[in-house]
């Protein structure tokens, strides 16, 4: 187990980023990466030209830029997209405040045809794991425990160094359950999203091809 401090109260203040802005992609298929981030973000174009586009969903100017390449480069780098299977950056992260955030989107996303490579409770969040048409993955999550210390804690347990990957949920269940009436806090237990009569995957039996 770590040694290190795990008091977040104790981490000095330090002069670094408030936050991240943005993120920039070179794509031969910015037309596809726009409808993409427009279903799943409610992205909106900002501005564009032949060259590149400005996409945002919040207050910010643009949260991701896509620098357009010609088309057929994207034949040129057919194993592009399972670069970050092996190496390099594997995803980014994104948290919904609440579990029924999280659903609804599922939600959502499922009937404008998007669904996730990989849906896990890892203990720490309820992830739900996506691919942009680049490959690139993004990670929407929900945290498990009510503070930032808890899962700190969390990380430093046994629980954790015995499963420290977690356990596949079927999100279609963990939204039954949800409409049924079950607790939030119920929904991001362990085990909460493995349908009866099914065997649950655990630890490195969720890691395969398709979730990696």
């Amino acid at each position: 187990m770590s040694t290190a401090p795990t008091d977040l109260e104790e981490n000095p203040d330090r002069l670094v980023p408030d936050f991240i802005a943005h993120w920039v992609v070179k794509t031969a298929r910015s037309a596809e990466m726009i409808a993409w981030y427009g279903t799943v973000f409610d992205a909106r174009v900002v501005h564009e030209d032949s060259q590149i586009a400005f996409l945002t969903w919040d207050g910010e100017s643009h949260r991701l830029a896509l620098i357009k390449l010609p088309a057929p480069l994207r034949h040129a780098f057919p194993l592009a997209r399972f670069r970050r299977k092996t190496y390099g950056i594997d995803h980014l992260a994104f948290t919904f405040a609440s579990v029924t955030r999280l659903l609804l989107t599922y939600e959502r996303l499922k009937h404008a045809g998007i669904t996730p490579v990989w849906s896990i409770n890892h203990g720490p969040t309820t992830s739900l794991y996506y691919e942009d048409p680049e490959g690139i993955r993004l990670e929407f999550q929900t945290e498990n425990f009510p503070s930032a210390q808890l899962t700190a804690d969390y990380f430093n347990s046994k629980e954790f160094a015995d499963n420290p990957i977690g356990v596949n949920v079927d999100p279609d269940y963990l939204l039954e359950r949800l409409r049924a009436g079950t607790s939030e806090t119920d929904l991001l237990k362990p085990g909460a999203g493995t349908r009866p009569g099914t065997k649950p995957r655990a630890n490195k039996q969720t890691l395969t091809w398709k979730t990696l």
